[in-house]
């Protein structure tokens, strides 16, 4: 049972993110809101009850992912600002994953300190 949860998994996120990324050529606007969507979060809390029957561990990692949605906009900010400061896509990419690692500690300071 387990290997079919996992294939349908990978099935679903494949299709979801080969989709969008087909999609933002033609209609980047609606591709930008299909991923924007909590898509993810919602295939995942689904499918690790599912699988682990844990209401406390689906609870805190709903919790997680709630504070992890706004830390992980940081990966954003240097395409925002990439303009004013003439950054290019890799410079804006990198500098954006960077960004990311240390918004992972905060994450894990805010989770700690919630319990």
């Amino acid at each position: 049972m387990t290997a079919y949860i996992f294939a349908a998994k990978l099935i679903l996120a494949a299709a979801v993110i080969g989709y969008a990324s087909w999609l933002s050529d033609k209609k980047p606007v609606l591709a930008g809101f299909i991923v924007a969507l909590p898509l993810v979060s919602i295939l995942a809390l689904f499918f690790s009850y599912i699988e682990h029957k844990d209401p406390q561990a689906s609870i805190t990692f709903a919790k997680s992912i709630l504070f992890g949605v706004p830390i992980s906009y940081l990966f954003f900010l240097p395409f925002l600002l990439a303009e004013r400061f003439h950054l290019g896509f890799w410079q804006s990419y990198i500098s954006g994953l960077l960004l990311l690692v240390v918004g992972y500690f905060v994450h894990r300071a805010i989770m700690t300190a919630i319990g």
